[in-house]
C-alpha cells in the first residue's frame, strides 16, 4: 500500500512540480555551475544507491555528512533551497525508481560508520530510506547516531498511515530543520 502511496505521488509531485525543478535547475547553473548533487547513499539492505538532490553547497565541498560541512560552503540559492527544503524534490525521481519512499529513515553515507552501527544494530537498514520522517520533524539529525537510530527504529515500528501523511504534511510546511550545517 505504501509503495503505491509513494509511487503516485512521487510521480504526480514530478509531473506537477516541473516547472519549480526546471527553474531551480536554470538558475542553479549560475549559482554554482552544476546544479543537481548525486551522491551514493546506503539504502535498504546496506544497497548502495545514487541519491538526487539540488545542489546546496559549492562544487568544493567535501562529500562529508552536513553536519560537519561548513557553513560557508552553503550557497545563497542552496540556503533558500534548504528553507524551503525544494532541494529535497528530485529524490521523487529515487521514490518512483523505488530506491526510496517518502517517509522512512534519511539514507546516510558509507562513511558514516558509527550511525551505520547503530542502524544495523536497529534493524534500520531493512526498510527503504524516505525523504522524511520521525527523526527529521523532530530535528534530530546525523550528529546523534545513537538517538536517531533509535527514533529512526520507533518510526518504523509505529508507523500507520495516519503517521505517513503526518510527517509528510509537518515536513512540507516547515516542521524540521534537517541536517544541521555549521
Amino acid at each position: 500500500m505504501i509503495r503505491i502511496l509513494d509511487f503516485l505521488a512521487a510521480f504526480l509531485g514530478l509531473f506537477f512540480l516541473w516547472p519549480v525543478l526546471l527553474i531551480v535547475t536554470i538558475v542553479g547553473f549560475f549559482d554554482t555551475g552544476s546544479p543537481i548533487f548525486v551522491q551514493e547513499r546506503v539504502g535498504r539492505n546496506k544497497k548502495p544507491f545514487k541519491l538526487v538532490k539540488f545542489r546546496t553547497m559549492s562544487v568544493e565541498t567535501k562529500s562529508v555528512a552536513s553536519h560537519l560541512a561548513s557553513n560557508a560552503s552553503i550557497t545563497k540559492l542552496g540556503s533558500f533551497l534548504r528553507k524551503t527544503k525544494i532541494d529535497e524534490l528530485p529524490q521523487l525521481i529515487n521514490v518512483v525508481k523505488g530506491e526510496m519512499s517518502l517517509v522512512g529513515p534519511r539514507p546516510n553515507l558509507f562513511n558514516q560508520e558509527e550511525l551505520i552501527k547503530e542502524r544495523e544494530a536497529q534493524g534500520v537498514y531493512d526498510v527503504l530510506p524516505g525523504i522524511t520522517g520521525l527523526a527529521q520533524v523532530q530535528n534530530i539529525d546525523m550528529s546523534t547516531p545513537e538517538l536517531l537510530a533509535k527514533t529512526d527504529k520507533q518510526m518504523i515500528d509505529t508507523l500507520t498511515l495516519k503517521d505517513y501523511f503526518k510527517y509528510i504534511l509537518m515536513t512540507a510546511t516547515g516542521s524540521g530543520s534537517g541536517d544541521a550545517v555549521k
